[in-house]
């Protein structure tokens, strides 16, 4: 994957979301966040260009995995890494370009799971 490549952060823990932007950016990656699902789809929606889209699975409303749905349906070309420390994703909950990121992580582990998303 390309150092240049978008992703869109969406955590509603600002702390967790600030460290995962914050590595990433770093990293050589441009970084966009929300801090709930229908932020991120009005981010999408509004023409954001995103690679990746890396997300929590759990959030106040929309969960991690409808949003992952949805974005994956309008957006068939972007990757999709879901995280949680609570929930794992069950055969066939995660898109067809998605990985899942059990947390806690280090940040390598994270560009990582991105990487390999991608490929």
């Amino acid at each position: 994957m390309q150092l240049a490549a978008r992703i869109l952060i969406v955590e509603d823990d600002v702390l967790v979301r600030m460290v995962a932007a914050a590595a990433l950016e770093d990293a050589g990656f441009r970084v966009i966040e929300a801090d709930c699902a229908t932020e991120a789809l009005e981010l999408l929606a509004a023409g954001e260009k995103v690679s990746v889209l890396f997300s929590d699975i759990n959030m106040p409303g929309m969960d991690g995995l409808e949003l992952a749905r949805l974005a994956s349906t309008r957006h068939p070309d972007l990757v999709v890494v879901l995280t949680s420390g609570y929930e794992h994703p069950g055969p066939g909950e995660l898109p067809e370009r998605g990985r899942f990121l059990p947390k806690p992580y280090l940040p390598e582990e994270m560009m990582a799971a991105i990487t390999a998303a991608a490929a």
